[in-house]
């Protein structure tokens, strides 16, 4: 059976942290069948659950497919997508309606968390627009696999405050006390990681704080990124001294983080990451388990999403 062209394969990703799983979902519901939309509702049950989904949705034939989450959730969904037997891919419209502990992406687009109609609004109206993907190859043993993100890879301190974050959420509960605990943790520790990048026929090697390789803005580590160029932004930070971490800090909420003497940015079209010893690996908040070497490549209009107006 044929699946109705303006049809809408819709994933619930219940917030971590709370226990009214299902009462921000029978708003959103109920404000859909409002306004008439046609859509078929799953839930997730878990880790990974999502991009399961998402490819099945894409298999079926669904070519509208709207997840209710957060970064994680959308990075799972995208995967499960790139990942389908679809042919073209960018025939499928994302459509993302906020409901995370992490919407840095959908902040990217004007997307509010608070206000749910607005953003079944935007769906309706159904603005397109083809952007990048960030795609990371990597091998395990004679197994070869990839993996994509559409906002941005962490290496080192970001993507252990990922983990650590993840794991404090499940303690308060609270986006902004999950975070600020995060911070105080790591305000201290200031580890660094032996890494060795290529880029640009460039080799950067030493004693790194945080790598951040962004198609979008990278909670604000690669400010100047844009998922609609063609290029990945990289932020390089090496160790800063305590005051100059502070002082870091209030340029990266001020969007001004590239200024700061301790980040190197560059821009390019492909990563190699050679050596990250010790350093946890992020995409999307996403904790990514593999080991070195990987390679980071960018999917130009790879994906096309739903936009506000």
């Amino acid at each position: 059976m044929a699946i109705e062209t303006n049809r809408w394969g819709i994933i619930y990703n219940p917030k971590a942290g709370t226990r009214k799983t299902q009462k921000r979902w029978n708003k959103i519901r109920e404000y859909m069948e409002e306004r008439g939309v046609l859509f078929d509702y799953l839930q997730s049950e878990g880790y990974g659950s999502v991009e399961r989904l998402a490819r099945m949705l894409a298999n079926n034939g669904y070519r509208t497919i709207v997840v209710v989450g957060g970064d994680g959730a959308i990075n799972d969904a995208v995967n499960g997508i790139m990942t389908s037997s679809v042919e073209r891919k960018d025939e499928i419209a994302l459509g993302i309606i906020p409901n995370g502990m992490g919407n840095d992406f959908a902040k990217y687009w004007g997307l509010d968390e608070d206000d749910y109609k607005q953003a079944v609004d935007w769906i309706i109206n159904r603005r397109l627009r083809k952007i990048d993907v960030g795609r990371v190859g990597y091998c395990n043993e004679s197994v070869c696999s990839t993996r994509y993100f559409v906002n941005a890879m962490y290496i080192g301190l970001g993507a252990r405050m990922v983990w650590i974050s993840n794991g404090t959420r499940r303690f308060w509960g609270m986006q902004w006390l999950s975070f600020l605990s995060s911070m105080i943790l790591l305000l201290f520790e200031r580890k660094l990681y032996r890494v060795h990048l290529k880029l640009n026929g460039e080799h950067i090697r030493g004693k790194i704080m945080t790598v951040c390789i962004g198609s979008a803005r990278g909670y604000g580590l690669t400010p100047s990124a844009v998922p609609y160029n063609g290029w990945l932004d990289v932020s390089v930070v090496y160790r800063p001294q305590l005051l100059q971490l502070l002082s870091g800090l209030v340029l990266l909420l001020r969007g001004r983080l590239l200024n700061h003497k301790t980040v190197k940015p560059y821009r390019t079209r492909k990563v190699k990451v050679l050596r990250a010893m010790n350093a946890d690996v992020s995409l999307d908040g996403r904790i990514l388990h593999e080991e070195c070497p990987l390679e980071v490549r960018i999917v130009p209009e790879g994906l096309t999403l739903i936009i506000p107006n």
